[in-house]
């Protein structure tokens, strides 16, 4: 009697358990993670969201340039329903769109989107890296809201990061102290902790740990290629994404030794004799001093653990993760006056420009890149700009991925939609770069002139569905037309790892004929075939050259 009576009440208990995961009259939709329970909020559409789950303990005191540490567990439900504070930044590229809860050092969060009603589900994993130069952003970003993605059937994660002097200063004493003899490298080695955290984690969200494609554009793009490169990432991706730009030319790590001398320059420049001085700075200070003249860049260094080697050799070698990739840049990525500097664009002005940037070897770029007429001159610029920009290094990649990445497709797109005008409530406000808007008050921010394409990041929302996300641009039929396109392109890959569907223009894989084919995204989309490969075979060395 008494051991029935116990199975009684352990099974009434049992029971109001299982009723707390699932109680309509409770607050919001719950998930048992490793580290103990989340509740987040369910949206109009269905979509259940989590909104700021850590996922590495915060990264302050001592744990300043470490690599992440795990999360303690917590006990009882932890409210995820409103998104974690962004990584420390300066406001660099104008307004972002952030939602995120305030600014902090304490940034390790991600977020996820899921449709899934049950854990048993095993729906395909997206999760989104932001761009910014790895000087900016944010996972809060309307830009990259995982819902509208959700709503195909995939379960999406966006992931904050560290940045700049947080994200990449390298220097002896942290070598010293470091397990694996390195320094720097922290986002990627925080974007590689969201990669474990999703491979414990993303099944009880209902996602599949087997099929987790990763994405990112400009910034996080380069972050996909350095993660399919580094052996820290080996079996935790299984497809992958890039929006304009690789490592293989954009950002890439320069030698350990190099990363130590400018964290040594800079601890000299905010007086600080030693790691623990550092350690002991506010981290405005920190972020203030990264602003003033003369600051250093911080770059991602080859430091043996993360990269073991310089990316370019690891991804000749097919030493990289062999994934399907689908990968792309926009018609303009840069303006022409990265080429022309305050010049008019006549014959004459371009012809010295390239001079001045080529020497002896201008004649040939003149060809490659022609400008008899201004207007040929604005078009060759901007082609020229763009390409030295992000394009060749994203074409470098995919380039490079065909042939050594273990016979696993690559797609290829070329995005050339430009956005439509501003909604009238904007006033005098412009585009700025990376998706931002200067505003007559942003006087530090970069203004650029009016775009001849798609600019730079502008892709991001019509890939995501997003495009009602940001209230700046009147989006017309037309841009909700390509946006449809282009999400269903993404989600297909996502999906099964080939972009490839009902209702959309046929795209082959670079590494599938002959000629080269690439999918141009606009109104218009349609298979395009490569005519400008001589321009990247003509800047390869240039960015090739150990």
């Amino acid at each position: 009697m008494k051991i029935l009576l116990t199975s009684t009440v352990l099974s009434v208990l049992l029971a109001s358990a299982v009723g707390a995961q699932t109680n309509p009259a409770a607050t919001g939709p719950q998930v048992k993670t490793a580290n103990g329970v989340v509740e987040g909020v369910t949206e109009s559409s269905g979509i259940r969201a989590f909104k700021g789950i850590p996922f590495g303990q915060p990264p302050v005191g001592e744990l300043r340039w470490k690599e992440p540490q795990p999360v303690k567990n917590w006990q009882g439900v932890r409210k995820t329903v409103k998104f974690g504070p962004r990584a420390m930044q300066r406001p660099i590229f104008g307004d972002m769109g952030f939602r995120s809860d305030g600014m902090s050092e304490d940034c390790l969060y991600l977020n996820v989107w899921t449709p899934a009603k049950a854990s048993k589900e095993k729906l395909p994993v997206l999760v989104y890296f932001y761009g910014g130069g790895f000087m900016a952003g944010d996972g809060s970003e309307g830009r990259y809201d995982g819902e509208s993605m959700a709503t195909k059937g995939i379960v999406a994660l966006t992931v904050n990061y560290r940045l700049g002097v947080f994200g990449f200063m390298a220097h002896p004493e942290l070598t010293k102290e470091s397990p694996h003899r390195s320094s720097g490298n922290y986002a990627y080695l925080d974007m590689a902790a969201a990669l474990r955290w999703v491979q414990q984690n993303i099944a009880a969200f209902g996602g599949d740990p087997k099929r987790v494609t990763i994405a990112g554009e400009s910034a996080g793009s380069i972050a996909v290629s350095g993660l399919m490169a580094s052996p820290l990432s080996k079996g935790l991706i299984n497809g992958a994404i890039g929006e304009s730009g690789s490592l293989l030319g954009g950002l890439p790590p320069v030698p350990l030794t190099s990363g130590e001398e400018t964290g040594l320059a800079f601890a000299k420049a905010v007086g600080a004799n030693s790691l623990a001085e550092l350690r002991a700075m506010p981290a405005d200070q920190l972020l203030e001093a990264t602003g003033k003249p003369g600051a250093p860049r911080f770059s991602a260094t080859v430091d043996g653990y993360f990269f073991p080697k310089a990316p370019l050799e690891i991804y000749t070698a097919g030493q990289q993760a062999h994934v399907p990739l689908l990968v792309g840049w926009n018609s303009e990525e840069m303006n022409a006056r990265a080429i022309l500097g305050q010049e008019q664009p006549t014959p004459e002005n371009y012809a010295n420009a390239v001079r001045k940037l080529y020497g002896d070897r201008a004649e040939e770029v003149l060809k490659l890149y022609p400008g008899s007429t201004e207007e040929q001159v604005l078009e060759s610029a901007t082609a020229l700009a763009g390409d030295r920009f992000l394009a060749y290094s994203t074409w470098k990649w995919a380039d490079l991925q065909s042939k050594t990445g273990g016979g696993k497709p690559v797609y290829r797109y070329y995005y050339s939609r430009p956005r439509p005008a501003m909604v009238p409530e904007m006033g005098n406000a412009a585009p700025g770069l990376a998706g931002g808007v200067v505003k007559s008050t942003d006087a530090n921010a970069v203004k650029i002139p009016p775009a001849r394409g798609a600019v730079h990041s502008a892709e991001i929302e019509y890939a995501m569905g997003n495009l009602s996300k940001n209230k700046v641009y009147a989006w017309t039929p037309e841009d909700h037309k390509v946006s449809e396109v282009m999400q269903n392109f993404f989600a297909n890959f996502i999906k099964t790892g080939n972009p490839n569907g009902a209702g959309l223009p046929n795209w082959p894989a670079i590494n599938s004929g002959n000629s080269v084919q690439y999918m141009q995204i606009d109104v218009n989309t349609r298979l395009e075939t490569e005519k400008d490969r001589a321009r990247y075979l003509f800047l390869d060395p240039f960015y090739t050259k150990q």
